[in-house]
């Protein structure tokens, strides 16, 4: 019996561990349908772009975020015309509707979606803001990670996400994956 036991939590263990790790480059990210911040329902598949998608996890209170909005901006502009849009997720239990809107309606022209209950965040083992999925045509997620190599953006050396973009455009495989995304842990609502 004990060790029936001992497996059964080997087996657990590993299956936690395995969430954990959410979606993994080279797998297929599932379809997701979530409100925008009016309350209209979204989902990847009527959102994403002829050529993919970035599922970009923002927040109105990080300073991180605040330091990157004009640099998402201006890469998801520049590149919706290339057949890439960007999807704002917001998770975080602590903003509130209005401010959430608010900050999206003077920073972004995606929409900007609500996670409540952090759902999609779980599933995909988000943990950061910014923090950026990009997702080619089929939905198979091909980076992961930090936007860029400098939060303050004045030195940027290595423009990670721009390079995934490029190189997938060009028929090129990408050489950096990746990368470490940098920024505010979401704030996760408490499991009742």
């Amino acid at each position: 019996m004990k060790r029936l036991a001992l497996l059964f939590t080997a087996f657990f263990a590993i299956a936690v561990a395995a969430n954990a790790q959410g979606i993994v480059v080279g797998s297929a990210m599932e379809n997701f349908t979530l409100p925008d911040v009016d309350g209209k329902m979204h989902s990847l598949d009527t959102l994403k772009g002829k050529n993919g998608s970035v599922v970009v996890f923002l927040s109105a209170q990080c300073p991180v975020v605040k330091a990157y909005n004009g640099r998402i901006s201006q890469i998801a502009a520049d590149y919706a015309a290339k057949g890439i849009n960007f999807i704002g997720i917001n998770s975080n239990a602590t903003e509130d509707l209005p401010w959430v809107k608010s900050h999206a309606a003077e920073n972004y022209k995606f929409p900007v979606l609500i996670d409540k209950g952090n759902k999609l965040a779980d599933k995909l083992a988000a943990n950061t803001t910014p923090e950026v999925y990009y997702l080619d045509a089929k939905n198979v997620l091909v980076y992961h990670g930090a936007i860029d190599n400098d939060r303050a953006g004045t030195a940027i050396t290595d423009p990670y996400l721009k390079t995934a973009f490029d190189m997938t455009l060009a028929g090129k495989k990408i050489e950096k994956t990746r990368t470490n995304a940098v920024g505010c842990s979401i704030k996760r609502a408490k499991a009742e």
